[in-house]
């Protein structure tokens, strides 16, 4: 498998944040991941990439804990997946917005805050990093796509978390928003939050340091951008992933 920069960061010992050891998850009877292990090292930003349906959510929500296992195991900061002692530390915004739309967007992220035990002075700053200061009292109801996942991000980032899990967070967004979100993360990112962040979209890999390509509940990759180029030849990283998949699956029938 290709190597990443979170092995050359745990090589300097760096602690992994995440580490996956043989998940096995089945859903509806069918396999959703199969024998999947990797360890995500701390203050990275790690795409997860592949097509829809490849098991992008299903890891995510086993990484959150949120999600039953059919077999192996996923340890986070050192606990099991989903853990009292992880609930303030793991941040995670699905794909659909979990906010309230008939509520304000301060009061929705005042919900959420009361859950970690925050006050409303952390409901402020997560409304400020997410650049919604101008909109706090809109009826969430009333709000654009764009909003609305901002707002859900809010709310994902009123614990002040260590590890954001983020599912599809840009998916739909017009260009000029898809660029300030991604800044937003990377200002988490230098701050120390690690971030792990679902796309189906490839040319959102550039704005990761790591990267884990998935086809059919199968880890494919755990790379880099500029790795990923090398070893393939592709300088598009869709045609590199198209590369990778098309190894891998002359290797399976070999």
């Amino acid at each position: 498998m290709m190597t990443s920069s979170s092995d050359e960061l745990m090589r300097r010992g760096v602690e992994p944040v995440i580490v996956i050891e043989h998940l096995r998850v089945v859903r509806g009877g069918r396999p959703a991941i199969h024998d999947l292990s990797v360890q995500i090292a701390r203050g990275t930003i790690t795409g997860l990439l592949g097509p829809s349906g490849c098991g992008k959510t299903t890891l995510m929500r086993s990484i959150v804990g949120t999600q039953i296992l059919t077999g192996g195991t996923v340890t986070v900061f050192g606990h099991p997946a989903g853990s009292a002692p992880l609930r303030r530390r793991v941040g995670y915004m699905p794909q659909d917005p979990t906010i309230y739309d008939d509520l304000h967007i301060i009061d929705n992220v005042r919900y959420f805050a009361s859950l970690y035990g925050m006050d409303a002075t952390a409901a402020d700053e997560a409304i400020s990093t997410v650049g919604l200061e101008d909109h706090r009292t809109a009826l969430c109801g009333n709000l654009s796509g764009g909003q609305r996942t901002r707002a859900s991000l809010a709310c994902a980032l009123v614990s002040a978390p260590d590890l954001l899990v983020l599912d599809e967070p840009t998916v739909g967004l017009d260009p000029v928003l898809r660029v300030d979100l991604w800044d937003r993360f990377h200002q988490l990112a230098r701050r120390g939050t690690t971030l792990l962040v679902s796309s189906h979209v490839m040319d959102e890999a550039d704005h990761c340091a790591d990267l884990l390509l998935m086809r059919e509940g199968h880890l494919l990759a755990h790379t880099t951008p500029q790795k990923l180029r090398e070893d393939t030849g592709c300088q598009s990283l869709e045609e590199a992933f198209l590369s990778v998949i098309r190894h891998s699956t002359a290797a399976a029938a070999s």
